[in-house]
């Protein structure tokens, strides 16, 4: 929300770089809290630099190259997968092997951890942590980030937000009628899309260990294999992205996210149709949200403020429908839940896009209509020769 109104209140590139810098000092610090408070105003500052760089980054590639923004749309979110995919790999090794359960199990653990809360109080704010390779992680991952809020910055210094204002001016003109009814149903097609990825990339190691049997090392791997194929195919979409309209590529990946989740409902219990079902749900996922946000371009300007609305759309689906379905699990544990929802959600993606464009282009219709009956009125006379 906040992302949203500084956008239309300031430069677009300055926010930016201003939110990578907040983000690079979170990251230097949150190795050496030593308090919990302390921690939380680190994640708070991470959550408010995170969203304004989600909605400004959207913006941003709208206001640059306007009705050619669909491949660069897909790179953008292809960044966002591919770090996703990465960056688990990249901290297991430089965090090496995790601890043993068994150090923790010992009968003077309970007394000693009874020791430390009792002295937590007289810990300092800051100190150095006891795991330095927690320490490099952190601050390898600052440094990346402030390089690039530095090249930010340069743009800004550069006064290529010229180029970004003049041509977001130019689009001003271009409002659907129906513009808020389009952001709140992108709103609720966010809601129930983002809501569905978070919740089967979060649930999909436990519900394949616990429902369907596997062990720990082929539940990892078919979580490997959910956002290895989410990345991939956002990959593969810059390209397609060039020839084939946003409206094709959502159609598409609703075609697959309803395939999927029905063959996953209808054989839950069986591993080749996860594989393979988990396989196509993760490829179908993939291009939805950056072909929404091109989609919408076409019929409307995006602002900050439409395009933090939406954004939040899709942020509250990624904090209420997993919260939802571990109620849900605990109640009903022989149910697969997960998969339930995951195809309820499905179905609603699959009706709202075809409201959507229906709302989009029905005042694009009478437009046409108007001009047709004008054109016709015209030659009516001439015709007989009046």
């Amino acid at each position: 929300m906040i992302g949203g109104v500084l956008l239309d209140c300031m430069n677009q590139f300055l926010l930016l770089g201003l939110s990578m810098l907040a983000t690079t000092v979170g990251l230097y610090l949150t190795p050496f809290c030593k308090q919990a408070v302390l921690l939380i105003v680190m994640m708070s500052v991470f959550g408010v630099s995170f969203g304004a760089l989600d909605t400004g980054g959207n913006v941003l590639i709208l206001a640059l190259w306007g009705d050619k923004s669909p491949p660069h749309m897909q790179a953008l979110h292809f960044s966002f997968a591919l770090g996703a995919f990465l960056a688990p790999l990249l901290a297991k090794l430089a965090l090496g092997p995790t601890v043993s359960a068994d150090n923790h199990t010992e009968p003077d653990f309970l007394p000693a951890a009874l020791n430390a809360s009792s002295g937590a109080a007289s810990d300092p704010l800051l100190a150095a942590p006891h795991d330095m390779n927690l320490l490099w992680a952190y601050a390898s991952i600052g440094t990346y980030i402030l390089v690039v809020s530095l090249f930010i910055f340069a743009l800004f210094f550069m006064k290529s937000s010229r180029q970004t204002k003049s041509t977001a001016s130019a689009q001003q003109s271009r409002r659907a009628q129906y513009h808020k009814a389009l952001l709140c149903l992108l709103f609720l097609f966010f809601f129930f899309y983002v809501g569905a990825e978070v919740t089967y990339g979060s649930y999909l190691f436990s519900f394949a260990t616990t429902h369907v049997g596997m062990d720990e090392r082929e539940a990892a791997g078919l979580n490997s294999i959910f956002w290895g194929t989410f990345a991939a195919c956002r990959g593969l979409a810059i390209f397609f992205a060039s020839c084939l309209r946003p409206a094709t590529m959502i159609v598409l990946s609703n075609v697959g996210s309803l395939a999927s989740c029905l063959c996953l409902v209808l054989f839950d219990r069986s591993p080749l149709c996860l594989w393979i079902a988990t396989s196509v749900y993760g490829a179908s996922m993939a291009t939805t949200f950056p072909s929404g946000v091109s989609w919408i371009e076409q019929y409307t300007t995006v602002s900050g403020k439409s395009a933090a609305f939406f954004v939040i759309g899709g942020t509250l689906g990624e904090m209420s429908i997993p919260a939802v379905i571990g109620i849900l699990q605990r109640q009903y544990p022989d149910l697969p839940v997960v998969l339930y929802i995951c195809l309820g959600s499905a179905i609603c993606t699959a009706i709202i896009f075809p409201v959507m464009y229906k709302l989009a282009t029905l005042p694009l219709n009478h437009h046409r209509k108007r001009n047709r009956k004008n054109k016709d009125q015209k030659a009516l006379p001439s015709s007989f020769g009046l």
